[in-house]
């Protein structure tokens, strides 16, 4: 399906990734994860502001009581948005050095889930972990290579999970009252396409970026392909709805392990983009600690 794909933020993000729509601030926040950096795009001027961390950030979610929640190579931490300081708060995998979080997204009800993976080798070593308010720290599962399209359903009652490199998102039934996500089942089989980072729009379908395959894949609650979406760079890593109508898809691309020549057929690549599908979003969940 073609629509029009604008640049909502030209740049050369190595990693971008965790785009998040504030609609406190009517503001668009990201990440470049092997910058390291977390970018905020004000829309109306085109202004983006820039934290550089010390280290590799994998994703970030809001917090109920202000700032941001931050998920590093180092563990889980408040981030400061006006400073970039980080704060720790948790590190499950500290006895893991070659080990670093990667995507997280929040619950309705305001936990924090988020994955981690070796920064090494593609070796099955990573970690799916949910973080309480209070930061009691649970391990869903193990055996993952690399996290990714963490999302919840509208009514928060289905989790969405994947695992790039075996090229499978999974569904789990999701209790929002105690954050037990059970009935692990495969949602989607993307064959040849990696699947990376989601969200979920108002009518409860499941976009996810394609990274290496050129295309956005909009999926039913049932698991099937309702349309793929394609855009003007090999390698989107995630999208998020925002705008004041909460109708624009931002994408964010990479420009990771590319070419000279890979990049002159693609100057879009490390952008973030913007399109119109047609369909609203949904108000992003915040971190209840």
């Amino acid at each position: 399906m073609a629509l029009q794909v604008e640049v909502a933020a030209p740049g050369a993000d190595r990693l971008g990734e965790c785009p998040l729509w504030d609609e406190r601030e009517q503001m668009l926040w990201w990440v470049d994860s092997r910058w390291p950096a977390v970018k905020r795009l004000d829309p109306a001027s085109g202004a983006v502001m820039m934290l550089v961390l010390p280290e590799v950030v994998g994703s970030i979610a809001f917090r109920e009581q202000g700032g941001l929640i931050a998920a590093t190579r180092s563990g889980i931490h408040f981030l400061d948005a006006a400073s970039g300081a980080l704060a720790p708060k948790a590190n499950p995998e500290a006895q893991l050095p070659d080990n670093r979080f990667n995507d997280g997204r929040c619950d309705r009800a305001g936990r924090f889930w988020a994955g981690t993976m070796s920064d090494v080798r593609r070796d099955p070593v990573g970690s799916l972990y949910r973080f309480d308010a209070d930061f009691r720290c649970t391990k869903l599962r193990n055996a993952v290579i690399i996290p990714n399209s963490l999302a919840f359903s509208p009514d928060g009652r289905s989790m969405y999970f994947a695992d790039t490199n075996r090229h499978t998102i999974w569904a789990y039934d999701y209790d929002l009252a105690s954050g037990a996500a059970t009935n692990e089942r495969v949602f989607a089989d993307t064959g040849v396409g990696r699947p990376d980072g989601s969200c979920v729009d108002a009518e409860g379908c499941l976009w996810n970026a394609e990274y290496g395959a050129w295309r956005l894949v909009r999926y039913t609650p049932r698991g099937k392909v309702d349309r793929a979406v394609g855009v003007p760079v090999a390698n989107p890593t995630c999208c998020c709805f925002g705008g004041e109508d909460l109708g624009t898809l931002y994408v964010t691309t990479a420009t990771q392990r590319m070419s000279a020549e890979d990049l002159a057929r693609q100057p879009l690549a490390g952008s973030l983009l913007a399109l119109r599908p047609g369909v609203q979003g949904l108000a992003e969940a915040r971190f209840a600690g």
